[in-house]
């Protein structure tokens, strides 16, 4: 691994019981298909197998439940990634962004997986409370990373926002090379070559 992430920590998961546990994979399934707002928790139960009273006493409400399953998602990730990264020490910024994108576009192609941060923003952004947090932790996570991986703020935040970016175009465009040409344009930047490729950040 990239000694400037040796501090980085994945998200921490839920804790749960075994019941919980099959809980998150039922609602994580359902709402990958369906939808969060469509996704009601008589029918997680149900695929779960387990009774409402008890997801009631494991979650309280169903927004506990959603907040959940994308803490459980991203700690997945992150850890999938961080082990990714750490099967490639030492190596230059330009191909550690390379490394994260191509993660990110298999990780992606699992259609339980998708952009599951994405999604799940426009359903939960206008509520206050615990999953949208998440879903900003998540985002603000990916940002340390990439900043930790260029070695400078401003390249490394610049390299976040074009992941974002091709991340919105493939779950909303439906273009899955999105994130390959970002990538390309995202590895100049990290490794310092952008202003020979007619990329000149605008200084804040």
């Amino acid at each position: 691994m990239p000694a400037a992430l040796e501090d980085l920590m994945p998200l921490p998961a839920p804790r749960t019981t075994p019941a919980g546990a099959a809980l998150l994979e039922a609602a994580s399934s359902l709402f990958a298909q369906r939808g969060i707002t469509a996704t009601g928790v008589d029918l997680i139960a149900q695929h779960a197998g387990i009774t409402k009273r008890t997801l009631y006493q494991r979650f309280g409400a169903k927004e506990a439940l959603v907040a959940a399953c994308l803490a459980q998602r991203a700690h997945d990730w992150q850890v999938h990634l961080l082990e990714e990264l750490d099967a490639a020490p030492a190596v230059p910024p330009d191909q550690a962004v390379r490394l994260v994108f191509a993660a990110a576009r298999e990780w992606t192609r699992d259609p339980r997986r998708g952009c599951t941060f994405l999604g799940a923003w426009a359903e939960v952004s206008a509520l206050p409370g615990e999953a949208a947090q998440v879903v900003q932790a998540e985002k603000a996570w990916m940002r340390r990373l990439f900043v930790a991986l260029a070695g400078d703020a401003r390249r490394g935040e610049l390299v976040h926002q074009l992941y974002e970016g091709a991340q919105m175009c493939a779950a909303i465009g439906g273009d899955p090379e999105s994130l390959d040409r970002a990538a390309e344009v995202a590895a100049r930047i990290a490794g310092g070559t952008d202003a020979g490729h007619g990329f000149s950040p605008i200084d804040g």
